[in-house]
């Protein structure tokens, strides 16, 4: 297969409508080629391509910030003399200044094909502002790793947040360039908009489903490391807003979750007593661990790792990372009912709105979870029609 970046780098029928414009660049460490050259050192190789400015978004745009609310300063690149903007520093949409430096701007960013992960929101900041500015996005594609299902509570108005793009699940199942059309639609833009597509990306072929397996995996941030991550982080990104580590300062985090006062054989037996079709697709592990930063630092942790890696247990279609995330917490509250479970701290910029809330896009799960009467088939109820609605809406935008 080929990425939207291999197509443009090789076609030069591609590029010719940017003959005589300034061209920007939005990317990220995980934006290479197959041989892993990074996009903005393969664009700036181009005779026929005056690339001008560069963007990274959070994370940085060849750096590791590890964590959330850890910003990037702008700078000049030291060997091709242009600046690289941050948009996820003093601002997180780019500036009239910023918007000044191009014609046309590049997006080539990995996702991870949750609505949480930041890189989302970014485009639809870039969209705004072209559409502000007169200015042009082309969306260099790439896979969603965590394929086309569609798992999750869609947001909810007045819930929109920097974790919060727009009214969709937790789990969307498109690419950005797929997006970036959505985004236009629904927001009414009008703006010069166009998708180098990739060619033969089969997001429902094993053993992938949506990762090409052939292809080297680059960390899009820090802690995304690899595939299993990126499938159960629809789940497990949910931890965020608890106490319970995500397993940060690990070898696996977003691959795990525990805490050193949870009994972690216990909640898998009653989560498994509640809902145990949630739990179909992995296998789940009693696992110890200890972080050496972040929440829990130099604790010994019980807790629970979900395995997607082995093709003889992972079930794409039955896999619910979401479901299996708030079947741990709600578990965790009938165990112990005043257990300090979500975490009171200023998330993404928002100090007003508990986490788990800005994460979900309204308070639903919060208080499912918190309802000692609330069955799993209460949330199912208010879930199953979101994620249908999701599906039907998103049909005309998909590309593939």
């Amino acid at each position: 297969m080929k990425l939207g970046i291999e197509r443009f780098l090789t076609d030069p029928a591609l590029r010719a409508p940017l003959a005589g414009r300034r061209v920007g660049l939005l990317a990220h460490p995980a934006s290479v080629t197959r041989d892993l050259t990074h996009t903005l050192d393969a664009l700036a190789a181009l005779p026929d391509v005056r690339l001008t400015a560069a963007f990274g978004p959070q994370h940085g745009l060849r750096g590791d910030k590890q964590d959330n609310m850890v910003e990037s300063p702008d700078y000049a690149d030291p060997r091709l003399g242009i600046p690289v903007f941050s948009l996820y520093g003093e601002v997180r949409r780019p500036t009239d200044a910023m918007l000044e430096s191009f014609d046309v701007l590049l997006v080539d960013l990995q996702d991870l094909g949750c609505r949480i992960y930041t890189f989302i929101t970014t485009l639809r900041y870039v969209l705004e502002a072209a559409a502000r500015t007169d200015k042009a996005v082309w969306v260099l594609d790439r896979p969603n790793p965590a394929g086309r299902p569609v798992e999750g509570l869609t947001l909810r108005p007045g819930w929109e947040s920097f974790v919060g793009a727009g009214p969709m699940p937790m789990r969307h199942g498109m690419t950005m360039g797929e997006l970036g059309h959505w985004f236009i639609a629904t927001l009414g833009l009008e703006v010069e908009y166009r998708v180098i597509t990739m060619e033969g990306w089969k997001p429902d072929d094993a053993p992938g489903f949506g990762w090409p397996t052939e292809r080297t995996w680059v960390n899009p941030s820090p802690n995304a490391a690899n595939l299993w991550m990126a499938r159960a982080y629809a789940g497990t990104v949910m931890l965020e807003g608890t106490t319970l580590s995500e397993g940060r300062g690990t070898t696996h985090p977003l691959e795990l979750f525990g805490a050193p006062d949870i009994d972690a054989r216990r909640l898998m037996h009653d989560m498994r007593k509640l809902a145990p079709e949630w739990l179909q697709g992995c296998v789940l592990r009693e696992c110890f661990f200890e972080p050496t930063f972040h929440k829990h630092v130099g604790k010994l942790c019980a807790g629970v790792q979900i395995h997607v890696e082995d093709p003889q247990h992972y079930d794409h279609a039955a896999f619910k990372p979401w479901r299996l995330h708030a079947l741990a917490f709600k578990a965790l509250r009938l165990q112990a009912p005043e257990y300090p479970l979500w975490r009171d701290f200023p998330y993404e910029y928002e100090h007003d709105r508990l986490a788990i809330d800005l994460i979900n896009g309204g308070p639903a799960l919060r208080e499912w979870v918190d309802d000692p009467a609330a069955q799993p088939s209460d949330l199912e109820a208010i879930t199953r029609p979101d994620e249908e609605a999701w599906s039907s809406e998103r049909q005309q935008y998909l590309l593939y």
